[in-house]
C-alpha cells in the first residue's frame, strides 16, 4: 500500500496545488490574490501534464540521419514523446504573459477605483450608477 502511495506522490501534490489555487480564486475578493491563485492552479495543471507525459525507460527520439538510411526502428526501444513537454513550455510562456496583463489591469483598476477588493469596486460602480441615474 505504501509503495502505491509513494509511486503516485506527485499526483497528491498536484491535487493539493489545484485545490489551493481554486480556493484562492473563489474565497478571496482581492484581485492580486486571485491572480496568484490562478497562477498556482495553472502550475498544477502543468505538473499534471508533465507527470502524465513522463515515460519511464524511454529514450529521446533523436536519430542521426546518416544512420537512418536503410535502418529499421527497433520495436523494443521505448521512445519518449517530446510534444507534451514542448506544449507545456509554450503554455508557461503564455501563462506568464497573461499574468503580466492581469497585473497591469489590476494596476489600472487601482488607479480608477482606488481599491482592488471586489466589494469596494462594486460599491463604487453602484454609487456611480446612482449618481448618473442608470
Amino acid at each position: 500500500m505504501i509503495e502505491i502511495v509513494a509511486e503516485r506522490f506527485n499526483y497528491a501534490v498536484i491535487i493539493i496545488l489545484m485545490m489551493v489555487g481554486l480556493y484562492a480564486v473563489i474565497a478571496t475578493g482581492n484581485l492580486i490574490k486571485r491572480l496568484v491563485g490562478l497562477s498556482i492552479f495553472q502550475t498544477s495543471v502543468f505538473l499534471l501534464y508533465i507527470s502524465i507525459a513522463k515515460v519511464f525507460g524511454g529514450v529521446p527520439p533523436i536519430f542521426d540521419y546518416k544512420e537512418l538510411v536503410g535502418y529499421k526502428i527497433d520495436p523494443e526501444v521505448v521512445y519518449s514523446n517530446p510534444l507534451p513537454h514542448v506544449l507545456i513550455l509554450t503554455a508557461i510562456v503564455v501563462g506568464v504573459a497573461t499574468l503580466a496583463v492581469g497585473l497591469a489591469l489590476v494596476v489600472r483598476i487601482r488607479e480608477a477605483y482606488g481599491a482592488i477588493e471586489d466589494h469596494a469596486i462594486a460599491e463604487a460602480d453602484y454609487a456611480f450608477e446612482l449618481e448618473k441615474g442608470f
